[in-house]
């Protein structure tokens, strides 16, 4: 992918921090109209119902209007009656933004905006202003009839979970909209459409036709509209068939599309022409078209229908004698170059019977996506920046980009041929109130900095001497109180740093009289402030180290005594392998009182053993295994112990009546904690769910390696991961899908899970392989992790919806995303990027290795276990400042350096890390009786 769209897309993943976002609805569409006041909707009947809202939460500028007499026909759609107009502000050019959220980074999206003049101003003066996609040029809007109806669309790939549509003042009147659609693709629709090119729909008028798009479809009546196709011309004959077709050659068009067609009325030729829209290109652009082409009726043997495409009197290469196939679609694509007028044929052959056959057509303008957007780290501190202290001054779209819409108080560099980078920042008189927040440090290309004269508190931070560029900072006439940084102080004494501190009243620099007074004060709060945290650090080292030590020699002690057996876990087994009765079932779950969960093998219940210890009652469905064949397996599965693996307390089989009986997770399951509450969702940290990981790696491991035979899971996903309050993970229904194998078999959905874009599969992360040899091995486990891991690292779903209907593999979600070589894009946003870049890489890197084919090039659970305790290790290093992440896969630990503590110290804390890692694990581990 070019330097370009790399930037521009690491920009954009930023840009709604600064501004309002509204949300998609359930079919995954936004449709808004952008004249409603704000928080209120309506169904619109002329789209089939589609509930519009207002604009107000998609933007914050604008002001509301309705249309004027004799403009308000009420024939018209609702959306056309009102507007959202962007005044002036002085400037002269101004940019005011939508942003649509809710997408899915790297999908694709069709845009269409709306315009409807309607004299809403009472000037009867229709404007000319730019619309824009991101920073780049979309079309020039030339208002030219109050009463005319103007769409525009595009095709476009989303950089970010977010995108912006932009209506850019041209001094040519008041830019305005009616209304503002988004609609979700495929992820295989229009492949031309990348990070560095859009599509925009050609919008040449046709006196012939009722639009003047030129998307169209032929159907009756001349006036419908189907979809994103619309209209019809007089000019030629309709067919049509309501018979089942194939459309896997194309998945651009709706069926109900294909089955109808268009002949011309009298001849052997169909054409159609069209001419370079200055509204988009300057002339010098490509096209790009797509003919849509599919035989509607049986031919008789005598019967032929065969034609040449001819574009320009040229016949496309590959599209001579072009016979359409019967009840099969066809896509047939051609880029065309050049600024004249152009002209499309379909001819009849000489030995044709029968005249060209067309079902619907698209023309498209190719518009690169070329502008350069500011450097990543800049716009990301501004937007932060923007949002910390809520700025009202119109900030919106890209800081720097395009030139001539930097934001106020901006001076940008735009010499190098890379980013722009922000050189100068002048917030004097903006009302910033509250301490000076970290991100300004961020702006490592600021020379000039100027917050004066507003009502900025607490200390000078330090941070501000480690900006590497800047040589000017007035912090004058603010309310900031302590110690000036001698750091500070130096460089404005060598005069590498103009610094401006007066009129703060408790602001000591050491120069002024008020850092005579209270000096001792200061001094014992300054000491107390080094060594009360340096004490607690002590306390806390001390503790570990003890903890670790005990652990150690515990285990070495049960190694002495006990050499042939690993170390036992501490929990009692008074109620292990005890068989119930369906009435002591009843009397525990107070007849069934509490159902705290439903999977595919039953509902569960919760129940107390007579020590009043909470249990979890899971009811089976039938099985087809007999009573002692079940009696058998469930007793065997009651001898499997670890740690991270539930513990199975005993069974029942009464007559009818089948369940198992374990332990209760007071932590609920892995999938509650992820999609459930935003609280408990949020409380997840990057940290808590490596751990989470790790430890159901173990049970895992444990199941493949230490039992005989394997004991293979056949149905890991998120909902078989339970954790306790203190967020220990541990695997649940492992063998019961051995118990239950036709219920299992029965309950696996028979679409292959692993297609792009698919009909929302019911077990995604079952591994395709399966599909194909009907074998499950210990690798089936590896997939079905590796989903887990996704999971964890995005906080999606293992099938990611893309319309109500639809969804993509998690998989290939992560993967189509990493190709752009940016992990942010993936990670749950809800950890408030509070986690080690290099950790998620690793992580998901192997995750990926986890859904490999064939299933040998997945690595096993042994390898998981190891690299995710490389990632918890990176983790906490990076947790503990001994190194900063880079955008890279792998660390060379070292050479990181510290400034508080030595590498030596810093190996030691990584040994330490993983002695402890080490002991839980061995510790976990149990003899099994086979």
């Amino acid at each position: 992918m070019a330097a370009p769209a790399v930037l521009t897309l690491l920009l954009l993943l930023l840009l709604h921090l600064c501004l309002v976002v509204g949300q998609i609805d359930t079919l995954g569409f936004i449709s808004i109209d952008c004249g409603i006041p704000e928080g209120t909707s309506y169904s619109d009947p002329s789209t089939n119902g589609l509930r519009y809202v207002s604009g107000a939460g998609f933007t914050d500028a604008g002001i509301n209007a309705g249309i004027n007499p004799p403009y308000n026909d009420e024939g018209l759609a609702r959306r056309y009656l009102t507007v959202r107009y962007f005044p002036d502000d002085g400037g002269g050019a101004a940019r005011s933004c939508y942003t649509l959220g809710s997408l899915f980074p790297g999908g694709r999206y069709l845009v269409r905006a709306t315009f409807y003049y309607g004299n809403y101003d009472a000037l009867t003066k229709p404007p000319t202003f730019d619309l824009h996609l991101g920073v780049n040029r979309w079309v020039t809007v030339n208002i030219t009839a109050a009463g005319d109806v103007y769409i525009f669309e595009a095709v476009v790939m989303s950089w970010a979970d977010f995108f912006q549509v932009c209506l850019v003042n041209r001094s040519l009147g008041t830019p305005f909209i009616s209304g503002l659609d988004l609609r979700p693709l495929q992820a295989d629709m229009y492949p031309e459409v990348t990070l560095d090119q859009s599509l925009a729909l050609l919008n040449f008028r046709r006196p012939t036709a009722t639009y003047s798009f030129n998307r169209y479809h032929f159907s009756r009546p001349a006036t419908s509209t189907s979809g994103r196709f619309y209209g019809n011309t007089d000019a030629w004959t309709n067919i049509t068939t309501s018979i089942a077709i194939n459309v896997s050659n194309t998945s651009n068009i709706p069926l109900k599309i294909l089955q109808n067609a268009a002949t011309p009325v009298n001849g052997t030729r169909i054409d159609f022409t069209w001419s370079s829209d200055s509204s988009i290109n300057d002339g010098n652009g490509s096209y790009l078209l797509m003919l849509y082409f599919m035989e509607v009726q049986r031919l008789p043997s005598n019967a032929l229908r065969r034609f040449d495409i001819l574009v320009d009197d040229s016949t496309w290469i590959g599209s001579q004698r072009y016979a359409p196939k019967y009840l099969s679609a066809d896509l047939v694509k051609r880029k065309v170059l050049g600024s004249s007028q152009h002209t499309v044929s379909l001819v009849a052959t000489s030995d044709a019977t029968l005249p060209p056959i067309l079902n619907a057509f698209e023309m498209y303008s190719e518009l690169p996506m070329t502008e350069l957007a500011t450097d990543d780290a800049d716009a990301k501190a501004m937007m932060t920046i923007c949002t910390k202290y809520a700025l009202k001054k119109n900030w919106m779209g890209d800081p720097c980009a395009p030139k001539a819409f930097a934001w106020d108080g901006l001076n940008c560099n735009y010499s190098s041929p890379g980013p722009a980078s922000i050189r100068a920042l002048d917030l004097s008189s903006s009302g910033l109130s509250g301490a000076i927040d970290t991100s300004f440090g961020d702006l490592k290309s600021l020379q000039h900095m100027n917050l004066s004269n507003n009502n900025l508190t607490g200390p000078v931070p330090d941070f501000l001497a480690q900006m590497p560029s800047l040589t000017f900072l007035d912090l004058s006439s603010n309310k900031l109180s302590g110690l000036v940084p001698a750091v500070l102080l130096q460089k404005r004494q060598n005069g590498s740093l103009v610094l401006r501190t007066g009129n703060n009243a408790n602001l000591c620099d050491n120069a002024a009289s008020a850092c005579k007074t209270g000096n001792k004060n200061r001094s014992i709060i300054l000491v107390i402030a080094i060594v009360a945290p340096v004490a607690v650090a002590t306390l806390i080292i001390v503790a570990v180290v003890l903890i670790l030590r005990r652990r150690k020699h515990k285990q070495v002690s049960w190694r002495t005594n006990n050499s042939r057996f690993p170390m036992p876990r501490e929990r009692p087994d008074v109620f292990e392998n005890r068989q119930f009765t369906y009435k002591e079932l009843k009397l525990m779950t107070a007849n069934f009182k509490e159902e705290i969960g439903r999977g595919g093998f039953g509902a569960v219940f919760l129940g107390y053993l007579e020590d009043g210890s909470p249990v979890a009652v899971k009811m089976c469905s039938k099985t087809s295994r007999g009573d002692q064949e079940f009696s058998a397996e469930v007793q065997h599965l009651t001898r499997v112990h670890h740690r991270n693996l539930v513990s199975l307390i005993g069974y029942c089989k009464d007559k009818k009546h089948q369940a198992i009986v374990y332990e209760y997770m007071h932590g609920g399951n892995l999938e509650g904690r992820l999609r459930g509450e935003a609280s408990a969702a949020t409380s997840l940290t990057w940290h808590q769910r490596l751990k989470i990981a790790l430890d159901s790696a173990h049970g895992l491991e444990y199941l493949h390696k230490a039992c005989q035979p394997p004991l293979i899971h056949r149905d890991v996903k998120t909902t078989n991961i339970l954790l306790s309050a203190d967020l220990e993970a541990k695997i649940s229904d492992f063998g019961l899908t051995k118990v239950f194998a036709d219920d299992f078999i029965s309950h696996i959905t028979t679409q292959p899970a692993d297609l792009p874009i698919s009909p929302l599969p019911q077990f995604p992360a079952v591994d395709p392989e399966y599909y194909n040899t009907s074998h499950l091995s210990e690798k089936s486990d590896v997939y079905s992790f590796g989903v887990v891991l996704l999971e964890l690292i995005t906080g999606q779903p293992p099938a990611i919806p893309v319309t109500g209907t639809e969804s993509i593999h998690i998989a290939l979600w992560v993967r189509q995303n990493l190709s752009m070589g940016n992990i942010e894009s993936i990670v749950d946003p809800r950890m408030r990027g509070e986690y080690d870049v290099n950790s998620v890489w690793k992580v998901a890197e192997m995750a990926l290795r986890c859904k490999e084919q064939p299933s040998q090039q997945r690595p096993t659970m042994t390898d998981i276990v190891a690299e995710l305790k490389e990632s918890v290790e990176l983790d906490a290093l990076h947790a503990m400042g001994y190194y900063s992440s880079v955008p890279s896969s792998t660390v060379n630990l070292s050479a990181t350096s510290v400034d508080f503590q030595s590498d030596a110290q810093a190996n030691n804390a990584r040994q330490e890390t993983m002695l402890e890692l080490e002991l839980e694990h061995r510790s976990a581990t149990q003899e099994v009786a086979r």
